[in-house]
């Protein structure tokens, strides 16, 4: 997708207290992304300890059509960018019939006493226009009604079938420029499609972008596939599959849709997971009565192992986004436990120190935070706390919740939940480190393991 910039004002920052939403549209927020969710916080007691709310009111958007030779296209992309900024739950998108001015032109300025007058902070203009070969130009503005100041504007020619990527590369700019955090929309989840009665599912590999649209399916359902893990630094995937009784690994090239076997690793029970440059694998194997880490260089396929043989289950592992440390659960001090370590191996020190029992551990891309699973009174729980275990917060709750999974940017989670009840499936959702704006994605079938992709572009 080729693109250009026409337009760039910057925005400058400070720190300090809450927020307003017009600081936040002016540049004096551009920072407040991280005072909402590490700073200014609304506290309430968890149900492990001290459970952390967010406050800032989401910024108040008005998306008009786009303008277009086609308009049903030019209007799909306006309402991608729409969704996608309301469905973070830091944006308020603002009803069409509320608009007093009709854009017909994107290089002109607005009225900004009509926008100012439904009381919109923010507005983004574009068009959509036909570069033959059956490509697509689409260009948009983002400005600030309160100054009249143009925040950012870009321009994309793409070919036609890739609309929807086009808003959502839009929705990310203009998610950068008014929060100052990057954007999550243009990426893709891979998970396990599952169909069928409960006790017979079939189980499927299953892409979509991030927001439950474009679903593709990638493997047959003649063998079991389990835990699907994105590479961070290729369009690749690790899965494991059951094909002939015994697990094994396999990658895929989601371009190509070629696929190699990495190997057969009886005793696995979680796919192996990338480290940060996506040459190597971290993963759990069966030794005696227990199982240790291991990680394996992708480029020779040699091995080394990172814990010792005992009889504890070490299993989970996932790198730290320096690639310098491993979190993993383990049993090895009697139940379910995470703990960090170098990822030379050697001692490993224990995090979670609250009630229950802690698994699936997923460091953030960030580095700040570590999301987990914990099983405590008979439910199961979405939290997350710092790598050195303080800080622990629960995000959701329910009767089977599992397998979180981050975006790019750090600051929402995916994780699967599934319901009492025999005519009941997992089903995937999404949730911000806050606590707030937990929501369904929406599939085809039951869905469960969700691993989110880096950013696309």
């Amino acid at each position: 997708m080729n693109s250009s910039w026409f337009d760039d004002v910057g925005l400058w920052k400070r720190s300090g207290a809450m927020l307003s939403r017009r600081q936040v549209l002016t540049g004096l927020g551009a920072a407040s992304l991280s005072i909402c969710y590490g700073g200014d916080l609304a506290f309430a007691q968890g149900l492990s300890g001290t459970q952390r709310q967010g406050t800032v009111a989401p910024i108040p958007i008005a998306i008009p059509n786009f303008v277009g030779d086609d308009p049903k296209l030019a209007a799909d992309i306006a309402g991608v960018i729409a969704s996608d900024l309301q469905g973070s739950g830091l944006f308020a998108s603002l009803n069409p019939n509320s608009f007093l001015e009709r854009i017909t032109n994107v290089n002109a300025a607005p009225r900004f006493p009509d926008w100012r007058a439904i009381r919109a902070d923010a507005l983004v203009v574009g068009s959509v226009s036909n570069a033959g070969d059956g490509r697509v130009s689409t260009e948009f503005r983002l400005w600030d009604v309160t100054t009249g100041q143009q925040l950012t504007g870009q321009r994309f020619t793409t070919v036609a079938r890739n609309w929807r990527r086009i808003g959502h590369i839009i929705a990310d700019q203009v998610y950068q420029r008014l929060t100052g955090e990057k954007g999550y929309f243009d990426t893709r989840v891979v998970y396990i499609d599952e169909t069928g009665p409960k006790q017979r599912r079939v189980k499927r590999l299953a892409i979509m972008d991030q927001d439950g649209h474009n679903m593709r399916v990638l493997s047959s359902g003649d063998e079991l596939v389990l835990t699907p893990r994105f590479s961070p630094s290729s369009q690749q995937i690790a899965y494991m599959s059951y094909g002939k009784g015994q697990p094994r690994v396999y990658m895929m090239n989601l371009e190509t849709g070629q696929k190699q076997v990495v190997g057969d690793f009886p005793g696995m029970t979680f796919a192996p997971r990338f480290s940060p440059d996506g040459q190597k694998i971290v993963m759990s194997l069966q030794e005696g009565g227990g199982s240790s880490i291991f990680e394996m260089d992708l480029r020779s396929r040699q091995t080394r192992r990172l814990t010792e043989v005992t009889q504890a289950i070490d299993t989970g592992p996932s790198y730290s986004p320096d690639g310098a440390n491993i979190v993993f659960e383990s049993d090895r001090e009697g139940t379910q436990q995470l703990y960090v370590m170098s990822v030379n191996g050697g001692p490993a020190r224990r995090i979670s120190l609250g009630q229950g029992r802690y698994s699936t551990p997923v460091w953030s891309p960030r580095g700040d935070y570590i999301a987990f699973t914990k099983q405590l009174m008979g439910r199961f729980l979405i939290g997350i706390m710092r790598p050195d275990g303080s800080g622990e917060r629960i995000l959701s709750e329910g009767f089977h919740n599992e397998g979180p999974t981050w975006a790019p940017n750090g600051r929402v989670l995916m994780f699967f939940r599934e319901e009492r009840g025999q005519n009941t499936g997992p089903r995937i959702f999404s949730v911000d480190i806050t606590g707030y704006n937990e929501k369904v994605i929406k599939t085809p079938s039951f869905a469960s393991d969700p691993a989110w992709s880096p950013l696309l572009n």
